[in-house]
């Protein structure tokens, strides 16, 4: 399966890649060895070594550099052997592990996988999940045995809310009718939702002054390349504008495994109940409870009857509702065949600031 390469996926939580252990995932395909040197900077690396192949995890650091388990070849931060303890320790020309340029923001660890210099402008600016307090804020990871794309299309196509997801975020009824704004750039496709209901979605609703009255309510979603996701959602009563309202920022990023599975991160901020870290704990897992148990069966289920990663090729029935994930399915898919002609390569220049 062809992926997007020459731009920026989330590889882990920062919490995910401590002090002394070596952490491994397998991104786009490729295993990846994960650590951090002894000042903090996480390091990553092919977690293979290049002698008989050993994954480098099974070995051990020492100081900054990674000792194979296999038969002891040492490697540093830049993947070249330093050492080989075997005859008179002369370290071949391609004793050498290929690396990956990483960057640490908004809770995450982000890695390049591609050929291109690593272009740090190209991620995007996500700096709002870093305006609060620790408590305000919650990541996530999961595990999704899914192709990465059909959870872009679940997050781009909100009309599901009532028919998949519990009350604590139905709409009761009003979401689904609704066609949403859509707009497309060259690397964003942009779409929002307005509505009312009585009483609020009850994610927020006790937060608002009248928890039982009508409120207003909007979704922003903002996909950006190559599986990134921004969605806000707020609620406001009277004649509260909706940036005084209360709300959420969050990140929902997805980054391939495999063809069917991939590595599903999330991130939420709210602008209300920010210091009480129980609460933040619920709602965080919360979150995750919905994502797990309830849109994850169904997605689930879809991959194993598309049988297949070509969604068009299977002639989906399209209605308004597809609009935007669509939209960003042929967007990704335009942005891929680019870089594969090698007519401009990277996720281009629009990708360092969000869509409006």
């Amino acid at each position: 399966m062809a992926y997007l390469k020459n731009t920026w996926y989330v590889a882990a939580l920062s919490t995910e890649v401590g002090a002394d252990e070596l952490f491994h995932r397998k991104i786009l395909g490729t295993s990846v060895l994960m650590y951090r040197k002894q000042d903090g900077t996480a390091v990553a690396m092919r977690d293979r070594c290049p002698h008989r192949f050993a994954p480098l995890h099974l070995g051990k650091k020492i100081g900054d550099e990674i000792v194979c388990h296999y038969h002891a070849l040492q490697f540093d931060c830049s993947g070249q052997c330093t050492h080989n303890p075997h005859g008179e320790g002369n370290i071949p020309k391609a004793a050498k592990v290929q690396t990956f340029p990483l960057q640490e923001r908004y809770g995450f660890i982000w890695i390049w996988m591609g050929d291109e210099a690593a272009d740090p402008g190209l991620l995007p600016d996500y700096s709002p999940l870093d305006d609060g307090p620790p408590t305000g804020v919650g990541h996530t990871y999961m595990h999704m045995r899914a192709n990465y794309e059909l959870i872009i299309d679940n997050v781009m196509d909100l009309s599901h809310i009532d028919h998949v997801h519990g009350e604590i975020i139905s709409t009761r009824g009003q979401l689904s009718p609704i066609v949403p704004q859509v707009r497309e750039t060259e690397n964003s496709v942009f779409a929002r939702w307005e509505w009312k209901q009585t009483p609020p979605i009850l994610v927020l609703a006790g937060f608002l002054p009248h928890p039982e009255k009508e409120a207003r309510h909007f979704f922003d979603v903002t996909w950006m390349p190559p599986a990134n996701i921004q969605l806000s959602v707020g609620g406001a009563q009277g004649d509260t504008p909706f940036e005084q309202g209360v709300g959420a920022y969050d990140l929902h990023t997805t980054t391939p495994e495999t063809e069917t599975s991939t590595h599903y991160f999330f991130a939420t901020r709210r602008n209300h109940n920010t210091h009480d870290a129980d609460f933040n704990a619920m709602k965080l897992q919360a979150m995750r409870d919905a994502f797990e148990k309830e849109d994850g069966p169904i997605i689930y289920g879809v991959q194993e009857e598309m049988e297949t990663t070509d969604f068009f090729s299977l002639n989906p029935v399209l209605m308004s509702n597809d609009v935007a994930a669509v939209r960003a399915r042929r967007l990704l898919a335009r942005l891929i065949a680019k870089e594969e002609e090698g007519a401009g390569g990277s996720a281009a220049p629009a990708a360092r600031t969000a869509a409006a």
